[in-house]
């Protein structure tokens, strides 16, 4: 069976998806370094897929990403009870109602500072601008100090760690290098807390917690605290998810350029329909083309066996763009949701599953959130869009417009 991992890197978002229309829709059987892999598809695949006793996270993530995008130690490589410990305290965390509207207060409240200083401007390029905005906003949020010195180049670091995990070269070392430089500075950061908190005596409890505090005294199953790096990690997997926000941010924008008749509904906050665009927006452009997990034992999948140690991708992309749950799927539709949220498992974006009990991500609610909130707020800001490069490769992951979005006469409204 021939290695796959060159298509992809070829390919990218449209390798798996063109795999499976040439297998008329049944399971991918492929190799990707090396390893065994089968790939699956579907709301059932999904359910499947984040069974914990039959699919693994632990080993399963390339070396390349987790030294990347995730890091070393982070809850994405966990499983069973270290697993559920650790992401009870990022549900906590990310999904309670009241830190989630904090945080798009912040976010809001930074985007009415920073439009101003973008209006003085001859051009901004809004992906670059919108990560600066929100790195300075979770920072606020999650109570981690940020030097206003450091912003720009924490902004550029947070966004390399997501931009270089699925790539060598260049790209991929950039990330390698911002990721070592910002846990070190998280660590130490970590260290002082827990040193003015007493954290390392037997029973101390934290209290008033920030999302950094949290975990920076948070308490594994057995009762240690995380290392200083591992809780630096964890840190940054609050921080750099809310600053990844900047690619839906700018597919946003170029969703309101293509189809400018949604941007009086939104810019007048008419009930739900923020949330409707949002989604739209998640569903319609690309964001993670998979992801993947090991067999942990002898598994059966529509009566073809997977052997223990196969590498198990979920076609993300793929399923976002099937016509047989979303008709007319490559066509711009917030009415799609105006029934409501999607079927469990079936908009999959960020992955799917019980978020309590597997390892979809936490922070879907603050993605949702933010996203639907400066959706509306740059509905309402008056620019010109100039002449630009607006496409988006498909071979490029993670992908945006190649021009980042680039805007003119920025006015905020009166």
């Amino acid at each position: 069976m021939a290695d796959s991992t060159l298509p992809l890197l070829l390919k990218g978002y449209s390798w798996l998806p063109d795999r499976r229309r040439g297998s008329g829709g049944a399971p991918v059987r492929t190799r990707l370094l090396g390893k065994r892999a089968i790939a699956l598809h579907g709301p059932a695949a999904t359910r499947f897929f984040y069974d914990g006793n039959r699919v693994h996270r632990r080993t399963a993530l390339p070396e390349p990403v987790i030294d990347t995008l995730f890091g070393q130690g982070a809850v994405h490589t966990l499983d069973g009870e270290a697993h559920r410990v650790r992401k009870a305290m990022f549900m906590r965390l990310l999904t309670d109602p009241v830190r989630v509207r904090a945080l798009t207060e912040e976010v809001a409240t930074a985007w009415d500072r920073d439009t101003g200083v973008w209006a003085g401007r001859s051009r901004v390029v809004l992906f670059d601008a919108v990560a600066l905005l929100l790195t300075r906003a979770v920072h606020a949020w999650a109570g981690v100090p940020l030097p206003e010195a450091e912003a720009e180049r924490t902004a550029r670091d947070l966004v390399a760690m997501v931009d270089g995990f699925a790539t060598p070269g260049p790209r991929h070392f950039r990330a390698r290098r911002a990721r070592r430089r910002q846990e070190a500075g998280v660590a130490r950061l970590v260290e002082r807390e827990r040193a003015a908190a007493g954290a390392g005596r037997a029973g101390a409890e934290p209290s008033g917690l920030t999302p950094f505090r949290a975990v920076a005294l948070h308490r594994e199953a057995d009762g240690t605290l995380l290392d200083p790096r591992t809780a630096a990690v964890e840190v940054l997997n609050i921080l750099r998810p809310t600053v990844a926000v900047s690619w839906f941010v700018t597919f946003a924008a170029h969703a309101l350029h293509r189809h400018p008749g949604h941007r009086a509904p939104l810019a007048a906050d008419e009930p739900g329909y923020s949330y409707r665009f949002a989604q739209e927006v998640r569903r319609l452009y690309p964001f993670a083309p998979f992801i993947g997990g090991l067999a942990a034992e002898p598994l059966e999948w529509l009566g073809r066996p997977i052997a223990p140690g196969t590498l198990v991708l979920l076609d993300l992309y793929g399923q976002n763009h099937d016509p047989d749950f979303w008709p007319r799927p490559y066509t711009f539709d917030p009415s799609r949701f105006e029934d409501g949220p999607p079927r469990r498992d079936e908009l999959v974006p960020q992955g799917g599953g019980d978020p309590w009990t597997g390892h979809r991500c936490p922070g879907e609610d603050i993605t949702l959130a933010v996203l639907a909130t400066v959706s509306v707020l740059l509905a309402r800001l008056s620019y010109r869009t100039v002449e630009q490069d607006l496409r988006i490769p498909l071979n490029r992951i993670p992908t945006a417009p190649r021009s980042g979005f680039v805007v003119s006469d920025v006015r905020r409204p009166v």
